[in-house]
């Protein structure tokens, strides 16, 4: 394919992201109202392990993907990278299933009422503090990282080399990091859920 296609593509696929970011992020803005559950009749509550261990791949996947283009070898290093994107896309689509049919589990809550009281919150301690914190985090760099995740896939996969690399050293940790805090973060939670 010729530059000039490479860059027409890459536009079309930029405003693709562009629609795919807001409509996911608004999705996910949806979610989070409270009492907004669609009842399936179907219980989901064994889909949290299933985004840890989504989460997981993710990261191995990434991991693999930098070994593999430190070593050059650039085809490998592209199937890492579909690997990732399709354990995110897998992620993803479970994740909001599940928020979207499934009340929220919250730390600390002992009695199972999606309340956190005194009572309770002395019994978490600090704890509840470095999960909210790791968690806040998690979310608000999943938010931020998502579109610039698939910037840097269009630049890499429209020929665009020294853009992709450029993008991917910033983009790269930042995804990493969050693919690993949600294990962690499903970790830290498993004892509060029903």
């Amino acid at each position: 394919m010729s530059t000039q296609a490479n860059l027409a593509l890459a536009k079309k696929l930029n405003i693709a992201a562009i629609i795919v970011s807001i409509a996911v992020l608004g999705l996910v803005g949806v979610m989070r109202i409270p009492h907004f559950k669609i009842d399936l009749g179907i219980d989901f509550s064994f889909l949290p392990p299933l985004h840890a261990a989504f989460n997981v791949g993710v990261a191995i996947a990434l991991v693999a993907a930098l070994y593999f283009v430190k070593q050059k070898d650039i085809e490998k290093h592209r199937k890492a990278i579909y690997i990732a994107f399709g354990l995110s896309l897998l992620f993803l689509l479970s994740y909001v299933l599940y928020h979207f049919t499934t009340p929220e589990t919250v730390y600390g809550d002992l009695n199972g009422d999606r309340k956190v009281d005194a009572e309770e919150l002395l019994k978490v301690g600090s704890m509840r503090t470095i999960y909210l914190g790791i968690l806040f985090s998690h979310i608000v760099l999943a938010a931020v990282i998502f579109p610039f995740t698939l910037f840097t896939f269009i630049r890499g996969y429209t020929g665009q080399i020294e853009r992709h690399r450029k993008m991917a050293k910033w983009v790269f940790p930042i995804w990493l990091y969050v693919a690993v805090t949600g294990p962690i973060c499903y970790l830290m939670l498993m004892p509060y859920y029903s």
